[in-house]
C-alpha cells in the first residue's frame, strides 16, 4: 500500500474575491501535493470555503440578498480561481454543508459536557474585519494588531472554550516537538505567546445570526474559529461515536498550510480543540509568507489588489504558477509586480527553459530527422552532465521534504541552464558538418533530450501543462526520474512553450 499524505490549505473566507496572495497558498499547496504523487504517496488534498460569521451578514445585508446567497456566490469564485489555476484538489469543503453543521454541534455540545466550554459574559474589544477578541495589552497603536483597524467594545453573552486548561500540555507540546511549527520563527512567536499566558476563547456569539446555531441554547451561534478550524476533520467522517474508516485512515493531516497571519488560531486554538475530543494533533503546521504588491500588504483601501485571473489573461496559469512558486522564498514575504514577472518570463521560462527544448528538438528533425537513439559515443563532459541529471532527484526531494519549494525548482533550473552549457560547449553545429562525428552528435543529442525528459517530469508539480507539452514534443511517456541509458526518441513538433514579453511596449500599455 502507498502511504497516506493529507494536505490542506486554510478554507477560503467568503467576504470577498480572492486576491492574488490569496490564491499563492492554493498553488503552493497544490505543488507539493502534486509532488507527493509524483513520489508514490497517496494523496489527499483539502480546500474549501469558510462561510458563516458577522461580517459576512453585514456583506449580504449591504448586497440586499440573504447571506446563504451572498456565500454561494462568493464560493464559487473562489473555487473557478482554484480550478483556473490548475488545482488539483481531491475535495472542494464548505462550512455551510449540511453534514459539517451537524458535526460542528456535536463537538460543541461533547466539549460543554465535558467542561471545557462554559456560559460567561464577554466584555471586551472587537475586531469586525478579523471576527478577533482582543485585550487591551494585545493593541497596537490602540488598534487590532492583525489588521491594524479600529475595534469596539463590545459586551454579550457568550460561550467559553478553556483554553487555559491546555495551556502547560500544549507548552511541552510544542517544545519536544520542533517539526510542528514551521518555518521555526513562527514557531518562536507562538511559543512567546503562549508562554504570555492563554486566555479562554470565546466560542459563542448572540450579536447575529449567521452561524451554526448551538442546538441546546438557540439564542448562540457557533463562533467562527470553532466552526471553520474544525472543517479539517468533518469533511473526512469524523463524529463522536460514528467515525468512518476514511476518518481513521486519513487523520491525522501531515500538512496544515496556512498564512502567517492565521497561524495563532491553527496553532494554539485548532490543537487545544484537538486535545479535548482526544484527537491527535496534526504533522505538521507551514505558515508561510506573504505576497506583497510592490512591497506593500494587498488591500483594496490602497487599490494595490492583483486577481490571479487577471494575471492568468496576461500570462498564462503556468508563468503565473511559475512566479509564485519560485520567487516566494520559504520563510521571508515575496514580492510581485509585471515588471518581475514578465522580467522571469522572459529570463527563466524563455531563456533557459524554452529555448533549451526549441532547439533541441529543433537540431533532432534537422540532423536525424527526429529519431534519435544512444549510440553511446561519450567523451569526458558527458560524465559530469549525466551527474548532474542523476543527482536532481535527491536534491529536489530533499528540498520538498522540508517545503523549500522555490529553492527546489532552482535546482531543476540548473540543470537546464548546465543543458544550455552544454550545447555551447559541445558545439552540435560543428559535430553536424562532420560526416566521422555522427554518431558522437546523437549522443550529445540524446543526453539533451534525457535532461530535458527529466527536468519535465519535475516539472510537473509546478508547471504541470508545460511539463505535458515538454513531454509531448518529446513523444515520450517515460516518467523515470534518472538519465536512462535506453530510450528511444522519435521526436514531435517543436513548440515555442513561452513567447518574450517586450516590457517597455508592455508596460507602456501599447
Amino acid at each position: 500500500m502507498k502511504e497516506k499524505y493529507y494536505i490542506s490549505t486554510a478554507i477560503a473566507y467568503t467576504s470577498a474575491k480572492p486576491h492574488i496572495g490569496n490564491t499563492y497558498e492554493i498553488v503552493l499547496a497544490d505543488a507539493i501535493a502534486r509532488f507527493k504523487r509524483l513520489q508514490g504517496y497517496d494523496v489527499y488534498f483539502q480546500t474549501g470555503t469558510d462561510e458563516h460569521g458577522e461580517k459576512i451578514e453585514l456583506k449580504a445585508k449591504e448586497a440586499n440578498v440573504t447571506p446563504k446567497k451572498y456565500v454561494d456566490e462568493v464560493a464559487g469564485v473562489v473555487k473557478n480561481i482554484w480550478d483556473l489555476m490548475n488545482t488539483s484538489y481531491d475535495r472542494f469543503v464548505r462550512t455551510t454543508d449540511e453534514h459539517h453543521e451537524k458535526v460542528v454541534q456535536h463537538i460543541f455540545k461533547y466539549m460543554y459536557d465535558k467542561g471545557d466550554i462554559y456560559k460567561d459574559v464577554y466584555k471586551g474589544l472587537y475586531c469586525n474585519p478579523c471576527e478577533s477578541f482582543w485585550t487591551e495589552s494585545q493593541l497596537v497603536d490602540g488598534k487590532c494588531p492583525d489588521c491594524g483597524r479600529e475595534v469596539q467594545f463590545k459586551e454579550e453573552e457568550a460561550y467559553f472554550f478553556r483554553l487555559s486548561k491546555y495551556q502547560k500540555r500544549l507548552e511541552d507540546y510544542i517544545e519536544s516537538h520542533p517539526e510542528f511549527i514551521q518555518p521555526s520563527a513562527r514557531r518562536n512567536e507562538m511559543i512567546n505567546f503562549i508562554k504570555s499566558g492563554l486566555q479562554d476563547l470565546c466560542v459563542s456569539r448572540t450579536s447575529f445570526k449567521w452561524g451554526i446555531p448551538v442546538d441546546f441554547d438557540d439564542k448562540h451561534v457557533v463562533y467562527v474559529w470553532l466552526d471553520a478550524l474544525t472543517n479539517y476533520i468533518t469533511n473526512i467522517g469524523f463524529d463522536f461515536d460514528d467515525s468512518t474508516e476514511e476518518f481513521k485512515y486519513k487523520w491525522p493531516a501531515d500538512l496544515h498550510l496556512i498564512g502567517k497571519d492565521i497561524i495563532r488560531f491553527h496553532t494554539i486554538y485548532w490543537p487545544c480543540f484537538l486535545m479535548s475530543m482526544n484527537l491527535e494533533l496534526p504533522k505538521q503546521i507551514f505558515g508561510h509568507p506573504w505576497l506583497l504588491m510592490n512591497s506593500d500588504k494587498m488591500s483594496k483601501s490602497k487599490g494595490n489588489i492583483i486577481y490571479a485571473d487577471d494575471l492568468v489573461d496576461k500570462f498564462g496559469v503556468d508563468a503565473v504558477r511559475f512566479y509564485l512558486l519560485k520567487e516566494i522564498p520559504f520563510a521571508s514575504d515575496g514580492n510581485i509586480s509585471y515588471e518581475l514577472i514578465i522580467d522571469k518570463i522572459n529570463g527563466e521560462l524563455a531563456n533557459i527553459l524554452g529555448n533549451l527544448v526549441q532547439r533541441t528538438i529543433s537540431m533532432g528533425h534537422k540532423y536525424f530527422n527526429g529519431k534519435i537513439s544512444n549510440t553511446k559515443v561519450a567523451e569526458d563532459i558527458d560524465n559530469e552532465f549525466i551527474k548532474g541529471i542523476n543527482d536532481l532527484k535527491e536534491l529536489t526531494f530533499t528540498k520538498m521534504d522540508s517545503l523549500q519549494v522555490s529553492d527546489a525548482i532552482t535546482e531543476i533550473f540548473n540543470v537546464l541552464r548546465a543543458s544550455n552549457k552544454y550545447i555551447d560547449e559541445t558545439m552540435p553545429w560543428v559535430l553536424a558538418k562532420d560526416s566521422t562525428k555522427q554518431e558522437r552528435l546523437e549522443t550529445v543529442l540524446y543526453n539533451l533530450l534525457e535532461a530535458i525528459r527529466v527536468c519535465a517530469v519535475f516539472l510537473e508539480p509546478f508547471m504541470p501543462s508545460t511539463s505535458d507539452s515538454i513531454m509531448e514534443q518529446l513523444n515520450c511517456t517515460r516518467k523515470d526520474f534518472c538519465y536512462l541509458d535506453d530510450n528511444a526518441y522519435d521526436l514531435g513538433n517543436a513548440v515555442i512553450l513561452f513567447q518574450r514579453i517586450d516590457k517597455d511596449k508592455f508596460l507602456g500599455g501599447e
